[in-house]
């Protein structure tokens, strides 16, 4: 078991509570290389911006878990080493898909985890989010979880449909699973027509917003 603390990252809890108070927004880039790393970090520090590192289930198989474990605890470090004295670093699964992807995450140093099980049914989608929840805060890690749908295709999740959704219902199910940052809103009105993506990914999802907080 590796904490995230260990590693000198951060959560998101403080950092969106500043940013809802302080009225901006906080980049999340999925970076897949060293280079894009060291790019990501420079602006940050330069700026002095807390940032969100994310990592798809697929690029973490790729970088392979142990090596982004050190790459993200580099990252920290050359941060400081270009005049950024607290960092404001996380570390970010992105549509994690399973409970053991999400824990495996959990266990070796991410500071937050996304579980996106928008392709199960709505119920077995809070379930599962809930346990990935329960989880997660036991080692103070923040989660994200997609409780509605967005259409298309993201790394191995996949929405093609948007089933009828009462748009206040993910609010009322927050209180059983209390995820920080929803994904997504439900999908349109019983009386709208799916919607099918045309192009890149997700680009053809109206009726669905994705909130910074």
């Amino acid at each position: 078991m590796v904490s995230y603390k260990e590693l000198g990252l951060v959560n998101t809890r403080e950092m969106f509570a500043k940013a809802v108070d302080g009225g901006y927004a906080i980049p999340a880039f999925n970076f897949n290389n060293m280079e894009q790393l060291q790019a990501i970090i420079q602006a940050a520090a330069e700026t002095k911006s807390p940032v969100i590192l994310q990592v798809s289930k697929g690029a973490r198989n790729y970088a392979n878990a142990t090596l982004l474990r050190y790459m993200a605890e580099g990252a920290v470090a050359y941060a400081k080493e270009l005049g950024w004295a607290n960092p404001q670093i996380c570390l970010h699964l992105d549509h994690g898909d399973s409970f053991e992807t999400c824990k495996s995450c959990v266990d070796t140093g991410f500071s937050s985890v996304m579980i996106d099980a928008s392709s199960l049914p709505y119920e077995e989608n809070i379930a599962l989010t809930k346990k990935v929840v329960e989880y997660a805060h036991q080692y103070d890690v923040t989660v994200e979880a997609e409780l509605g749908v967005l259409a298309g295709v993201e790394d191995e999740v996949s929405g093609m449909r948007f089933p009828p959704r009462n748009p206040i219902t993910p609010s009322r199910k927050r209180s059983s699973t209390s995820p920080p940052a929803p994904a997504a809103t439900p999908s349109p009105s019983p009386s709208a027509p799916p919607t099918a993506p045309t192009s890149s990914p997700r680009s053809s999802a109206p009726a669905t917003r994705r909130p910074a907080v």
